[in-house]
């Protein structure tokens, strides 16, 4: 009996393993046929990975090619919460080298337990990279390593703040150029395959799947060397005259290109980006204001090109002031009768007024309109104003004659600069460019050679002896501008004590080069004229301007000639 239960034994055993041998086949062949691709796929996961390499912004540059933001190769620390070790022995000195508390990062990785990647520190100096990376291998830490990225740097700083602008963490444009022309400045990224190791470190590259991609260079209009005049100076004005903000702005007249411009306050785009609201805004684009008695010679300039006036047409500025309706246009002084010249070398409202009152809304609102006053100058740059001007078919006969001496419209500062432009080149408007510009624009005629030339020998006398601006004056070189202080309207009703103090102006006057805008908002103190405050700074950054960029002077005296033969 005992044989038989042996054998019926060893048979089930034998039909066990013979069983066992058969799945273990099917699974063996199931594997290396059936699922070779699953499996491969799950081993390369585990070693292979797929990471991308940075590729560097666009560098820009002024228009003599000195860098104004660069992109430098930095490292950035990254931690696998999966893997890293949460033991405070770990991460205590980790947190130390970040500047972070140990609890921070403890919860910083708990709230991406889930992930394999993660940023601990972006872009960090070289020496915090060093540092970590030394600590990581002499202690043997799992799960924390360093990528390769690149950081914008700006070695012009805050000069070029407003202009440049700056970029987010992840190196695309938040303000200014770097906003506007991110897409052209921006690189694609490459991608490589790489085999990883037990501490999911790179240790070799397969393969290259897509070469990264750098940004276009991008050349500016601006002058680094007018640029750090202009800011200088402003700075300058600005804290003397303890003013709430300033702008300028420096165009070349004959291409059209913004050679500088400046803002005060400024920041660092080196450094934080906390602080006030409204601190990274190009106040030179951005924001708008009346111009006063800047738009005076543009209301000349409606008259003259009538036929009906000429600079010595005289007007009847007496007693003072000029009922308008129920309203009253005043002067600073009874004038008495005076000729055109005269209304804007003493920049009279009264004379405007009647110039303006004598013309129809439509012939003063081609004029205004054509010099640009109304248009932005579509410079490409993020939050451009675009300014206010009424159409003439809406104007009263109070708002004819306020608009004479730049009331009831509003500009920003580039758009004045703009306008002052066109009669520095013989009435022709062109194109304003914050690139640079390689064959300069032909343009377009807004009026007649004449009118722009005479408009520009009377703007002469107001920076003249007995004008409002003799402040304005660049010795060696003769200069016509026009000045003007604006009441700022504050709640819907002119302040008393608030002013917009304005300068703007070209030299040199027989054949300009350049023209700039200077506006000073709300100067404290008893000086607060654009005379006194703005024409200074326009003086000072001319004078330097002209003579770097070898501009020959046309107003060589006697006293001249004597000082530069050398006579002690």
């Amino acid at each position: 009996m005992t044989l038989p239960r042996y054998r019926l034994r060893r048979w089930f055993l034998l039909s066990l393993l013979g069983m066992a041998a058969v799945v273990l086949l099917w699974r063996a062949v199931d594997q290396q046929i059936f699922e070779t691709d699953f499996l491969q796929n799950e081993g390369q996961r585990r070693y292979l990975r797929v990471v991308e390499m940075p590729a560097h912004r666009g560098m820009i540059t002024d228009r003599h090619g000195s860098p104004l933001a660069i992109s430098t190769p930095v490292d950035s620390i990254w931690a696998n919460p999966r893997v890293l070790s949460p033991d405070r022995r770990v991460l205590t000195p980790l947190a130390g080298m970040l500047g972070m508390k140990t609890d921070e990062l403890r919860q910083l990785l708990a709230r991406r337990s889930n992930r394999s990647f993660v940023y601990l520190r972006r872009r960090i100096n070289p020496d915090l990279a060093e540092k970590v990376s030394r600590w990581v291998k002499e202690e043997g830490i799992r799960g924390v390593g360093l990528q390769r990225e690149y950081r914008r740097f700006y070695p012009a700083g805050e000069v070029f703040a407003h202009v440049v602008g700056f970029t987010d963490v992840d190196d695309r444009g938040q303000e200014g150029i770097e906003l506007a022309y991110d897409d052209w400045l921006r690189g694609i990224p490459g991608r490589k395959r790489v085999i990883r190791d037990g501490r999911a470190r790179p240790v070799r590259d397969v393969e290259s799947i897509r070469q990264p991609q750098p940004g276009k260079e991008l050349t500016l209009s601006i002058d680094r060397r007018l640029q750090f005049l202009a800011y200088r100076e402003l700075k300058r004005a600005v804290k003397q005259h303890r003013a709430r903000s300033g702008s300028a702005v420096i165009l070349d007249v004959r291409s059209g290109e913004v050679l500088a411009m400046v803002n005060q306050p400024a920041y660092n785009p080196n450094g934080s980006k906390s602080g006030p609201p409204g601190r990274f805004r190009n106040r030179a684009v951005t924001d708008v204001f009346e111009p006063g008695s800047t738009m005076k010679p543009f209301t000349v300039a409606a008259a003259l090109e009538t036929g009906r006036y000429r600079p010595d047409t005289r007007i009847d500025t007496r007693p003072g002031f000029l009922r308008v309706g129920r309203n009253r246009v005043r002067d600073h002084d009874n004038l008495g009768v005076i000729d055109v010249a005269t209304v804007l070398q003493k920049s009279s409202n009264v004379g405007s007024s009647r110039i303006a009152l004598d013309l129809t809304g439509e012939q003063l609102y081609r004029l205004y309109s054509g010099v640009g006053f109304g248009t932005a100058a579509n410079i490409g740059f993020p939050g451009e104003a675009s300014g206010q001007l009424t159409p003439w078919q809406r104007w009263a006969r109070i708002d004819q004659a306020t608009l004479s001496f730049g009331y009831g419209l509003s500009v920003n500062v580039l758009q004045l600069a703009r306008a002052y432009a066109v009669l520095a080149a013989d009435g022709v408007r062109r194109p304003v460019s914050l690139l640079r510009v390689g064959q300069p624009p032909e343009g377009e005629r807004v009026m007649r050679p004449e009118t722009a030339r005479s408009v520009r020998t009377m703007l002469e006398r107001v920076v003249a002896k007995g004008g409002t601006a003799p402040r304005a004056a660049v010795p060696g070189y003769r200069v016509a501008g026009k000045t003007g202080t604006v009441k700022k309207s504050i709640g819907g009703r002119y302040a008393d004590d608030r002013y917009l103090a304005l300068f703007v102006g070209m030299a040199p006057a027989s054949d300009p080069r350049l023209v700039m805008a200077v506006v000073i908002d709300e100067p404290a103190g008893k000086k607060y004229y654009g005379g006194q405050v703005a024409a200074p700074v326009f003086s000072s950054v001319m004078a330097g301007a002209l003579r770097l960029l070898n501009v020959a002077p046309d107003a060589l005296g006697p006293e001249a000639v004597r000082l530069a033969g050398g006579v002690q």
